[in-house]
């Protein structure tokens, strides 16, 4: 069961206004395959880190190839910038040119675009759309973020995943630890021994059955090492932890920035670098060098709910960028996301792709009603929101087992018994309802 929440902040108005969450030691934050867009939907297109989805979906139609993803990101001081984009169907462009002169990192080879996939053999569940075309290779450069599919995934039920007979990869094609993976998790003090069991175990599961692995998470004020790290240890703990998880497809590098949390050691962290957040600049740039391969992502709560916190997270985004942080994409929790019209949430997650230029990952989505029906219709009005907008490209449910989950009604299954809610995502997404 998870740690019992801690509240962190007080936002009275928010709580009228837009559902907002309060931060706490489960995060406000805390194999299915195939295409997740609805029918008649296409490979999108890539982005800054590549990922373009397959078209395929509950009512069929043709899909159109995806779009070409943007270029890499210019390097700093001479280094390579980020990598062009790998779409599914579109052609990724070449890597932008560092600020000394030295060529960006390549855009991987575009694989063709998924065709739609028909009734069972797709999670989309529709008639097949048309294959994107091929894309073409970026240009010279070394490698950099990779890709994923989009996905409508979950977290570890405490430090366990398969539970009550039923076989979590089943139902979900990616995995994030509740809290296993937080830097405290692993070591109580910046000097003790790495314990490394639990994420050992979860981290295997994820690639037995081929689902992606989500980190969760390296920087965040809670649930740290005691006493105040090193740079050094910092460094020693993102090194570690990449060395031995090489095949970790997205991480949330720094997890609610100011003024949500703010980590002890952010003096350490942030020496050398320029500006107000110098510290989640350096952050990324270790992550990158370390996890080279995986999607960074700096993660929040609020940020699609209020619109001060939305501007606020934005104008962090810009000033790491200036700063020459390697971010490829924003996580948005989205606990008081369900109390938003949809025309709302359609909204901010436009301006939230608008405002940052990068791709959207909603982290830690839950729909807290005890009342069946209410959770129901939030789901039929927010997932196909989440599915449909190109700039969303994944979804983490935060829990699904009743009575284990952060937010006391926000489970999806009784037992082995599932609530309507988690009946009609298995049915949206062709995969099979609990207990089967």
């Amino acid at each position: 069961m998870g740690i019992p929440k801690i509240e962190l902040i007080t936002l009275a108005a928010c709580l009228c206004l837009a559902g907002c969450a309060s931060s706490s030691a489960d995060d406000t934050g805390a194999s299915p395959g195939g295409a997740l867009n609805a029918g008649g939907s296409g490979a999108t297109a890539g982005s800054s880190q590549g990922v373009g989805n397959a078209g395929s979906g509950p009512s069929g139609g043709s899909a159109p190839a995806g779009g070409s993803g943007p270029g890499g990101q210019p390097g700093v001081s001479g280094s390579g910038g980020t990598a062009g984009a790998n779409t599914e169907g579109g052609a990724p462009p070449a890597g932008g040119t560092s600020a000394a002169g030295s060529g960006g990192r390549a855009g991987s080879s575009g694989r063709a675009g998924s065709s739609g996939m028909a009734g069972a053999a797709g999670k989309g569940g529709g008639s097949g759309g048309s294959a994107g075309s091929a894309g073409s290779s970026g240009s010279t450069g070394s490698g950099g973020a990779g890709s994923v599919p989009k996905f409508i995934g979950n977290i570890t039920t405490g430090n366990s995943i398969d539970t009550g007979g039923m076989k979590y990869s089943k139902y979900w094609d990616q995995i994030s630890p509740e809290n296993a993976g937080k830097w405290g998790s692993v070591q109580s003090s910046p000097t003790s021994a790495f314990n490394w069991a639990s994420l050992d175990s979860i981290y295997a599961y994820a690639g037995t059955n081929n689902i992606i692995f989500k980190q969760h998470n390296f920087v965040w004020g809670s649930q740290q090492p005691s006493g105040t790290p090193t740079e050094a240890q910092v460094e020693n703990w993102i090194k570690s932890f990449c060395e031995r998880y090489p095949n970790t497809k997205l991480i949330d590098v720094v997890n609610e920035p100011p003024p949500h949390t703010t980590p002890s050691y952010t003096a350490n962290l942030g020496a050398g670098e320029t500006g107000t957040y110098g510290w989640i600049t350096k952050a990324f740039k270790l992550a990158r060098q370390y996890c080279g391969s995986a999607i960074l992502i700096l993660n929040d709560y609020n940020n699609i709910e209020i619109a001060d916190q939305e501007s606020h997270f934005i104008d962090i985004v810009k000033q790491i960028k200036t700063g020459g942080a390697p971010i490829d994409a924003v996580g948005a929790q989205a606990h008081g996301a369900s109390s938003l019209s949809a025309a709302t949430l359609q909204a901010n997650l436009n301006t939230m792709a608008t405002g940052t230029g990068l791709p959207i990952y909603i982290t830690e989505y839950d729909v807290n009603q005890a009342s069946d029906a209410t959770q129901l219709s939030v789901f039929q009005t927010q997932i196909p929101i989440f599915r449909n907008t190109a700039s969303v490209h994944g979804v983490t449910i935060w829990g699904w087992i009743a009575g284990r989950t952060w937010e006391a009604n926000s489970g999806l299954v009784n037992g082995t018994t599932p609530r309507p809610a988690m009946t009609w995502l298995m049915q949206q997404l062709n995969r099979p309802v609990p207990p089967n």
